[in-house]
């Protein structure tokens, strides 16, 4: 089944201990794409400005991505520089142009009006919130948030919480938008705010899965799946919005959503998210083929014993 998600297109610069990049295509919207796009037909709504080539498109047509929903306008795309070289957990953000996506008002192709899932990435609450509306019949909706708008839009961030069924964030997400400092009681807070289930993503350790009581079957009891062991990290980038790519991807590739789908897409999720990892932008992510990632997803069994 078919899913849309709507989010950035971006140029990214990007130094690590093992290099330095310059302009290589990324964003949200794209390392989702890529990601998804082994499970399922994906369709992306972004905007991006001249300096978007035919060869960038390429990238995502390739894996057979729907980029009817790309706006296209004068000016220069998104760009974002930053650097591993302390931590490569966290990023140190050289800077931030947001240059066309500054004024980005997502339009819904009357094409995509048949999707069954749909992905929020990382763009203010409102905007979020006004496509979930707008795509009114999707049988499942995920989202994705950060720090500025957890800071910086609380009233915004919450209508739209109440529009998501999955909310992807991090550790420090939770907490800050919970204003709790315990994880297991600021997910029951967030839990609270609408979403009926929350996957909370640990970097290198691994996500957990929170259920609302009674959501996707019975009981609430989350569940923790590891992250794989990476030999290299080269470039954590985009790594988050991979892991989230897999994990829709995989839900929307299933023929129902329960509680056993979405746990074992946390582990597709990982997969996708240490694909990523592996080389610079989205590398890696172009170039695997559906055996490597099921051969991973072995591992991942293997390793918890996952039924």
């Amino acid at each position: 089944m078919s899913i849309l998600v709507v989010g950035s297109v971006a140029f990214d610069t990007i130094a690590t201990p093992s290099g330095r990049v310059t302009d290589i295509l990324g964003g949200a919207a794209t390392y989702f794409s890529l990601a998804a796009s082994y499970f399922t037909q994906v369709r992306m709504v972004a905007v991006v400005g001249d300096d978007f080539k035919p060869e960038h498109e390429a990238v995502l047509k390739a894996r057979g991505v729907d980029t009817r929903g790309i706006e296209r306008t004068n000016g220069k795309t998104f760009r974002w520089g930053g650097q591993y070289l302390d931590n490569l957990n966290e990023a140190k953000t050289d800077f931030t142009e947001l240059n066309v996506f500054e004024k980005f008002q997502p339009r819904i192709p009357k094409e995509y009006a048949d999707t069954q899932f749909l992905f929020l990435a990382n763009i203010h609450p409102s905007l979020q919130a006004a496509v979930r509306r707008e795509m009114s019949g999707v049988r499942l909706t995920g989202g994705d948030t950060m720090n500025f708008w957890i800071n910086g839009t609380p009233k915004e961030l919450a209508e739209t919480l109440k529009l998501v069924n999955v909310l992807l964030i991090n550790d420090t997400e939770t907490k800050m938008l919970a204003g709790e400092k315990n994880l297991p009681r600021a997910a029951r807070k967030v839990l609270a705010m609408g979403p009926n289930a929350l996957v909370v993503k640990h970097g290198e350790y691994g996500a957990t899965i929170f259920f609302r009581e009674g959501a996707f079957g019975v009981g609430s009891h989350p569940f923790r799946a590891p992250a794989l062991p990476i030999d290299e990290v080269k470039d954590p980038t985009g790594a988050g919005d991979s892991f989230a790519g897999g994990f829709m991807g995989y839900i929307a590739s299933q023929g129902e959503v329960n509680r056993e789908i979405l746990k074992r897409a946390l582990f597709y999720g990982g997969v996708m998210g240490s694909f990523a990892v592996e080389r610079f932008g989205t590398e890696r992510l172009q170039n695997l083929t559906r055996e490597e990632i099921d051969a991973r997803f072995q591992i991942f069994r293997e390793l918890t014993h996952l039924e």
